[in-house]
């Protein structure tokens, strides 16, 4: 997925969780809105470098997007509205093909509604007419190496879990996809002091049969793509059907 022109520019302050004060290479402060609601705490540090997208829709009360961060060692998406594009491309790519083996040709159906509300995704296998239903989820937060979500509590996300729960008890497929948007992680696990709730709630899912991924992304500032799995830690089991 290609970026679209960029600007360097340096954070100065979050103001609400949607903006932030910037400032461009010419001085000058404006406002971008920021498109995650996380807290994103060890990312948003004054002084620090980030990319941005000058908005073509005028008359903006947030002229810019911020979409980069840039670490010592490596770029982070912020940008929480990624992650079903990205596992879009990476399904048509076949990067799933070891849990989703010839997905590519799947009906893929984008938000289907379900008897608990709303999911991301519902592929239908081929021949059997079998759904998987699939939830993901933006992370970009690492520690020591370590993705973790959340970075904040997330009822919502809880729900999901619950909700994937449901299907597969129906006699369907479900799955959580952990889509980390950078590129320094070696492993994927959930957060248990931003939201203690959310460890249980992902083991529970998981036993329920839930499959469980996590994938990195490569970031440049040019495009950003999913490109290899993670193993996930503290399940405190082993999905059958997991290859990473």
């Amino acid at each position: 997925m290609k970026w679209p022109p960029l600007e360097p520019a340096t954070f100065v302050r979050r103001d609400n969780r949607f903006r932030a004060t910037i400032r461009l290479s010419d001085g000058h402060t404006a406002a971008a809105h920021v498109p995650n609601s996380g807290r994103l705490h060890d990312l948003f540090v004054p002084g620090r470098q980030v990319w941005v997208h000058r908005a073509e829709r005028a008359g903006r009360k947030t002229p810019y997007d911020l979409l980069l961060v840039q670490l010592p060692h490596t770029l982070v998406s912020v940008d929480a509205r990624l992650p079903n594009p990205l596992f879009r491309e990476a399904l048509a790519a076949g990067l799933f093909r070891d849990w989703l083996p010839g997905a590519a040709a799947w009906p893929v159906r984008a938000e289907p509604p379900s008897p608990g509300g709303r999911l991301d995704f519902c592929l239908r296998e081929p021949g059997t007419g079998r759904r998987v239903w699939v939830e993901t989820k933006s992370v970009t937060l690492v520690e020591a190496g370590v993705a973790r979500f959340p970075d904040a509590p997330t009822a919502r996300g809880r729900r999901h879990l619950a909700e994937l729960a449901q299907r597969v008890a129906a006699g369907d497929r479900a799955a959580v996809v952990f889509v980390v948007q950078r590129d320094d992680a070696r492993a994927f696990g959930p957060h248990p002091h931003a939201d203690p709730d959310f460890p249980a709630a992902l083991r529970a899912a998981a036993r329920a049969g839930v499959e469980v991924y996590a994938y990195a992304c490569r970031v440049t500032r040019q495009d950003i793509r999913l490109t290899r799995p993670l193993p996930v830690q503290d399940l405190d089991y082993e999905p059958s059907s997991a290859k990473v």
